[in-house]
C-alpha cells in the first residue's frame, strides 16, 4: 500500500519533510518501518507558500519515477518552503495489469478544484462499482477521470458530495462530504454483495485545511479461495497518525515536534511518523477522521468519529 503525508502550520522546508528525516516520506518509499511493501509506484505533491507568485495556486510535482533518484524533487525540496503540503508514495501489487504513469500518480487535483486527495489503500473489486458510483458523481467530474486507479474514483465521487467542488468547503461541509463519500461505497458494496477487506485511509486538502481519515470496510474479512493472493494491507489496519505542536525540525539530534502543550503552530497527519523517535506522535484512531484548519496563524484541530 502508499505512504502519504500532509503538514499543515508555520512555513516549513520541504526537505525537512520528504528528504532530512530518518523515516521522511521519501524514504518509506523503499523502507517503510510499518509495512514491507515497497512503494515503487511513483511520487506526487501539492505545496501552497504564501509568498510565491499566485500563493492560491500551488506548487505540484508528479512523477512515475523513484523519488529517491529523483534530483530534480531534491533541488525542488531545498529551495521551497511551504504552510501547506501533501505527498504520497504510491505503492501497488506487483502485477504486469497494474499501470504506473503520471495519471496515476496522487494526489489528486482535477482543474479547478478546491480539494486534492490521496488514498491509501484499495477499493475491492472497483471495477464491479463503477457502474454505481458514478450514479453519485457529478457528469463533469465523471469526465476528468483520466487514470485507472480505484482511488481517482473516490476522489470524483468526493468531489459531488460537495455543494460546490470548485469553492473552498467550510470545515463541516468537508467533513460531512467524507461521511456521505464512505457511506455511498459501503451502500454500493452491499448492493454488489461485497464483503471483503478494503482499506481507505484518505488525506484531503484545501491548502488552508487538511483532514485524514482512517477507514476500512469489512476489516477482518478475508477471501481464503487464494491465500496467495492475500496483500498484508489487508491483515491489518492500515496505519495513520498525526503530531501537534510548535515546531517541526531536527531537535536534540532527533527530528520532532516539539512545544506540544502549547497552543500548536503545526499539524503533520502520516502514514506512518516521519522519524524513529515517534514519542510525539498519536494514531488515529480507527474509523475517524483527524481535521485542522487554519485559524489566523495556528490550525485548530479536531478528532472526529465516523458515523457507522
Amino acid at each position: 500500500m502508499c505512504r502519504a503525508m500532509m503538514y499543515l502550520g508555520e512555513p516549513v522546508q520541504l526537505d525537512d519533510l520528504l528528504f532530512k528525516p530518518d523515516s521522511s516520506l521519501v524514504n518509506q518509499a523503499y523502507m517503510p518501518r510499518m509495512l514491507h511493501m515497497l512503494n515503487l509506484a511513483g511520487f506526487g505533491m501539492m505545496a501552497w507558500d504564501s509568498t510565491s507568485f499566485v500563493p492560491e495556486v500551488p506548487h505540484r510535482y508528479r512523477s512515475p519515477s523513484l523519488p529517491i533518484f529523483d534530483g530534480n524533487l531534491k533541488s525542488l525540496a531545498i529551495k521551497t518552503r511551504a504552510e501547506c503540503v501533501i505527498a504520497h508514495v504510491r505503492g501497488v501489487a506487483y502485477s504486469t495489469s497494474v499501470k504506473v504513469s503520471e495519471q496515476n500518480t496522487h494526489p489528486f487535483h482535477f482543474p479547478g478544484a478546491a480539494v486534492a486527495m490521496a488514498h491509501n489503500g484499495d477499493i475491492y473489486r472497483i471495477g464491479d462499482l463503477k457502474r454505481t458510483l458514478a450514479e453519485a458523481i457529478a457528469p463533469d467530474l465523471l469526465a476528468q477521470i483520466s487514470g485507472s486507479t480505484d482511488s481517482e474514483w473516490v476522489y470524483a465521487l468526493l468531489l459531488s458530495q460537495l455543494a460546490d467542488w470548485r469553492a473552498e468547503p467550510a470545515p463541516d461541509e468537508l467533513v460531512a462530504a467524507v461521511q456521505r463519500t464512505v457511506d455511498l461505497i459501503e451502500a454500493a458494496r452491499r448492493r454488489h454483495g461485497i464483503a471483503i477487506s478494503s482499506s481507505c485511509n484518505l488525506f484531503l486538502t484545501t491548502g488552508r485545511q487538511i483532514l485524514g481519515l482512517r477507514h476500512c470496510f469489512d476489516f477482518g474479512h478475508y477471501r481464503t479461495g487464494s491465500p496467495d493472493q492475500l496483500h498484508e494491507a489487508n491483515m491489518t489496519f492500515l496505519s495513520m497518525w498525526f503530531t501537534t505542536g510548535r515546531d517541526y525540525g531536527l531537535h536534540d539530534g532527533e527530528w520532532q515536534m516539539v512545544g506540544g502543550e502549547e497552543e500548536p503552530r503545526a499539524i503533520i497527519i502520516a502514514s506512518e511518523p516521519l522519524s524513529s523517535n515517534s514519542a510525539t506522535w498519536m494514531p488515529v484512531p480507527e474509523y475517524a477522521m483527524v481535521h485542522a484548519v487554519m485559524d489566523g496563524k495556528r490550525p485548530d484541530f479536531r478528532v472526529i468519529p465516523l458515523e457507522r
